[in-house]
């Protein structure tokens, strides 16, 4: 695995004065701050999926070069960069012990027998996650009142959607090979986008919630309403629209269907996915 960090990443946190944080105005929003911990909790893990990923793409040195030479680092590096925000705005929260909880479960559940049956149908779940990423950070970066966060959520919804092409063209020339039907793909992008929603944000916010709220963790009334506010943060500013273009991108609907569908699905996915 490449270790020069400096060689494959576009952008550095290092290079970001966090001295520049406008910490009263990060502070007040704090709902905005545990969705960034459970964020950074999601990124930190990408090492264990690039692992997996890796195993499952043995054999082919395009996918696999660039998966632990670009992805992984740039990943991990959005885990740090919100970390490092964190731990600046919020310097008394134990981010390593709630992170450390986090992954003893996550861990579980990120196996390489959770991965799609084929090689196109993982990389489709591939852009779910990064359709998802760059939809949340990209909402992020245009309601934030903070300069600092923007910048970084910046850079981050940068690295995601280039991301986001980069599977998509795996998936294209793996499904040249399977020849997938849309039906096929589409049962692939529904099974990611349940596992998004019920597994890796809520493990990663229900960690979050019980090391910042430690007094209150076992009062599961008050832990649900701070997550349903957290959750409704989400619903309020993420984009629909955009989410839901990059999702139909793998479906390669003619532009008549697409248009058709398009309006409803954004009304199927604020009702599904982000409520």
């Amino acid at each position: 695995m490449q270790t020069d960090t400096q060689a494959v990443l576009s952008w550095r946190i290092e290079d970001i004065d966090l001295s520049r944080i406008d910490r009263s105005c990060a502070a007040i929003n704090e709902d905005l701050l545990l969705l960034l911990c459970a964020a950074s909790f999601i990124e930190s893990g990408s090492d264990l999926y690039t692992s997996n990923l890796s195993t499952f793409f043995d054999g082919d040195q395009e996918v696999f070069g660039w998966l632990n030479q670009h992805w992984e680092h740039e990943e991990l590096q959005h885990g740090r960069a919100l970390k490092a925000y964190i731990n600046y705005v919020w310097p008394e929260f134990d981010w390593n012990l709630a992170f450390e909880r986090f992954f003893d479960e996550y861990s579980k559940t990120c196996s390489i027998e959770g991965l799609e049956k084929t090689r196109a149908l993982e990389m489709v779940a591939r852009c779910v996650v990064e359709t998802g990423t760059a939809t949340l950070y990209r909402a992020i970066n245009e309601f934030s009142d903070e300069l600092v966060l923007r910048e970084i959520t910046n850079n981050i919804c940068t690295d995601e959607v280039r991301h986001y092409k980069y599977f998509f063209r795996f998936f294209k020339k793996y499904n040249q090979i399977e020849d997938n039907s849309r039906f096929t793909v589409l049962g692939a992008l529904i099974r990611r986008m349940k596992e998004i929603k019920n597994e890796d944000s809520e493990i990663a916010l229900r960690h979050v919630l019980s090391v910042r709220y430690s007094p209150k963790a076992c009062n599961s009334t008050y832990m649900q309403e701070k997550a349903a506010r957290v959750n409704g943060l989400v619903r309020t500013h993420m984009s629909a629209d955009m989410f839901v273009k990059m999702l139909l991108k793998p479906l390669n609907l003619p532009s008549k269907i697409q248009r058709g569908v398009h309006h409803s699905l954004i009304k199927i996915t604020q009702h599904v996915f982000f409520r």
